[in-house]
């Protein structure tokens, strides 16, 4: 991106790039190793984008022969791309254009006579340019955030299919087949909470916590946690665990709601989506939530952004900024499930209010005016995801530093450093001891997050889940290294390994500097500063001058100065001299 993206381009125009990108280690048979990257500038913020993705999508190109696909230009009419034994072919998909994304899968299966293909694709929502439009492979794996379906939709490719039959071998069979046996001998699953109950199994112990984001965040809690919860979920309409490219955690949910018309098909709810579209509502009916789900599956829709947008509206309906009138009609009152399914087929089709929310809540705030700017809860114009900086404070930094904007996955939550030193994290490895308290936000846990980034950067980079990676999965970075070294034959060591994501980090900051972001962007909004309503942390806010002390802190770690600019020096180090133009602004 920093080397072929001219700076300042339109986001979704011809001069964009999307990139889909695997990693050393996609196809090789080790549990969580199938995650691969999608990239390109954001439409959503204007800066870097990027949302990796699991499920069979990589594996099966890196089997059709190539590790990477990079889209240039824009098509005259819907096209989709077919990769398959050796050769690559745009064909006409202008009948698959305006369907939804089952119907795409379905028709692409039967035009090519051929079950066993894999199908990413964008959907309405991309084609309808909303801003935080999502891509989709084999229907229930997302690209969820930044937008890059609506850089799809821009481009008119409607989908990629590919078709692998080659074999992928590693390096050493013999060094791979002795990590595998180290997982299969370190992972229980029938004890494993994601494989239980997957990433929602957790809602009622944030409710307890009083982070369950509720309310547009104004609350920590919420009355009907447990009926929208993981276990709720497994308890009723669960019908599969559904999983990624061989993997033995099996976190997918996979759900059937007969009278609202939810089938397995679409997948199931992650907690994301629950808390978007549940609490962060005030809806606490699941198979409601399960119905909205499926429609911004349907539609290839961020179910953050899109949950998020829509609890903005009812606010702002809540404070009289909004009427009946602007909503077309809709109550938009908090709780009510079949204003936020209505709001998802306005969002998605660009229809009435829904055409303003589409374009995210930071534009919609703007656009909307009366003061609504203070119930616009985003970084950098990206969505809040449903995860409480007020009682996790290191997510804090996560949501500020995040080159995508707010984003959850920038490194592990503050109860794993609660049990360095007492559990076996996996930590230790990156030299993490001593426990720290979930609302310390002290020099002790700006170190700590910085390493933690830095493991997850790793992550990204190589391609493996968060799940299966220490601190919350089996795997530890002792036999990621091992793993990586069987496949590829290199013979890194585990501080190579570290600054892989270290350097990448660098790298998405380098590229928003030169989009014109500065440490003004990395900030957070009002609300985060505001003191619960309820909930075991009522009261509780963040302090901004900590915040904006613990800021200052991580720059200097980070090697980017005081002004969040890396140094020559931090550069040179990395390896990423070549990249300082891209700053020179900055400079």
């Amino acid at each position: 991106m920093l080397r072929d993206i001219k700076p300042g381009i339109d986001p979704l125009g011809p001069e964009n790039k999307l990139i889909f990108m695997t990693s050393v280690i996609n196809g090789l048979p080790l549990s969580g190793a199938n995650r691969y990257t999608a990239a390109a500038k954001s439409p959503l913020t204007g800066g870097f984008g990027e949302a990796e993705a699991g499920g069979f999508w990589g594996p099966e190109l890196k089997r059709t022969g190539y590790d990477g696909i990079i889209v240039h230009g824009q098509a005259q009419k819907p096209v989709y791309l077919y990769i398959h034994d050796g050769e690559c072919e745009f064909r006409d998909a202008s009948k698959y254009w305006g369907q939804l994304a089952g119907e795409v899968q379905d028709g692409l299966e039967e035009e090519l006579k051929d079950k066993r293909i894999c199908v990413v694709q964008t959907g309405l929502g991309g084609e309808n340019q909303v801003l935080y439009a999502a891509i989709v492979n084999q229907l229930r794996h997302f690209h969820g955030r930044a937008g890059l379906g609506a850089v799809m939709g821009s481009k008119k490719l409607k989908a990629i299919v590919v078709r692998g039959r080659e074999r992928i071998a590693p390096a050493s069979r013999e060094d791979s087949n002795s990590v595998l046996r180290w997982f299969r001998d370190n992972y229980d699953q029938a004890t494993d909470g994601m494989h239980l109950h997957g990433t929602a199994g957790g809602i009622e112990e944030l409710d307890r916590d009083g982070i369950l984001p509720t309310h547009n965040f104004r609350n920590g809690s919420f009355e009907h946690a447990k009926a929208i919860s993981g276990v709720t979920m497994s308890n009723t309409i669960l019908v599969n665990r559904g999983t990624c490219f061989s993997c033995n955690v099996a976190c997918k949910r996979e759900v059937d709601v007969p009278e609202r018309g939810v089938i397995a098909k679409y997948g199931g709810m992650e907690y994301e989506i629950i808390g978007a579209l549940g609490s962060l509502c005030g809806v606490g009916d699941m198979a409601a939530v399960a119905e909205a789900s499926q429609w911004v599956n349907r539609y290839v829709l961020d179910g953050i952004s899109t949950g998020v947008s829509i609890a903005f509206a009812m606010e702002c309906y809540d404070a009289g900024i909004l009427t009946k009138e602007d909503t077309d009609g809709i109550d938009l009152t908090w709780g009510n499930a079949d204003a936020v399914i209505a709001m998802i087929h306005k969002i998605a089709k660009r229809e009435g209010l829904g055409n303003i929310l589409a374009d995210g809540v930071k534009r919609a705030a703007a656009k909307i005016g009366k003061g609504a700017e203070r119930f616009a809860l985003h970084v950098k114009g990206q969505e809040l995801p449903m995860h409480e900086p007020r009682g996790k404070v290191s997510l804090s930094m996560a949501y500020a530093v995040s080159p995508t904007g707010a984003d959850h996955m920038e490194a592990i939550h503050d109860p794993s450093f609660e049990g360095l030193g007492v559990l076996d994290s996996g930590l230790s490895e990156v030299g993490l001891h001593e426990p720290l308290d979930r609302l310390d936000l002290s020099v002790k846990k700006v170190h700590a997050f910085f390493y933690a980034q830095t493991v997850w950067g790793l992550y990204n980079s190589v391609g493996m889940c968060d799940f299966v990676g220490m601190p919350i999965g089996a795997l530890k970075l002792h036999a990621l290294l091992d793993f990586v070294n069987a496949a590829t034959g290199w013979d890194m060591t585990a501080w190579e390994l570290m600054k892989v994501g270290e350097r990448s980090n660098t790298m998405s900051r380098i590229y928003n500097l030169r989009e014109g972001f500065s440490a003004a962007d990395d900030n957070l909004p009002q609300r985060m500063f505001e003191p619960l309503q309820n909930g075991k942390l009522k009261g509780v806010a963040l302090d901004r001058q900590e915040f904006a002390t613990a800021m200052q802190t991580y720059y200097q770690m980070a090697g980017w100065g005081d002004n969040g600019v890396p140094t020559i020096a931090k550069l040179a180090e990395l390896g990423l001299l070549w990249a300082k133009n891209g700053q020179a602004q900055h400079a």
